[in-house]
């Protein structure tokens, strides 16, 4: 079993930025891919990125790209998302989520990953 724990999340004004974490409790991190979605209230969840097991293999929904960036550190088993300029458009809960998966793979669909963590709040004043 495979649990997330996201950190990073809070307040902050419009054209901040902000910095999220998530943490997995195995030591093989390495071998799952990583998604990062976010929902907010009265909306479905949305796909924001995701990261392949290839540190450098992302991808990010159209409206986001430019601002927000997926990187991962598989030494410490930790993926982050770092967000700049955010709107207050971009104010929800931030999930990641993990499979374990080919080198390559990529995941867009929120139904394709099997572990969650329990989201972290952010909200961008403006």
């Amino acid at each position: 079993q495979v649990q997330l724990v996201e950190s990073g999340g809070g307040l902050v004004q419009a054209g901040g930025s902000l910095r999220l974490s998530c943490a997995a409790s195995i030591g093989t991190f390495s071998n799952y891919a990583v998604g990062w979605f976010r929902q907010a209230p009265g909306k479905e969840r949305e796909f924001v990125g995701a990261i392949s097991r290839i540190p450098d293999s992302t991808y990010y929904a159209d409206s986001l790209k430019g601002r927000f960036v997926i990187s991962r550190d598989n030494a410490k088993n930790t993926v982050a998302l770092q967000m700049i300029s955010l709107k207050p458009e971009d104010t929800a809960v931030y999930y990641c989520a993990a499979r374990r998966g080919d080198y390559a793979l990529i995941l867009r669909s929120r139904y394709e990953y099997d572990y969650w963590g329990q989201g972290t709040q952010v909200t961008v004043s403006s």
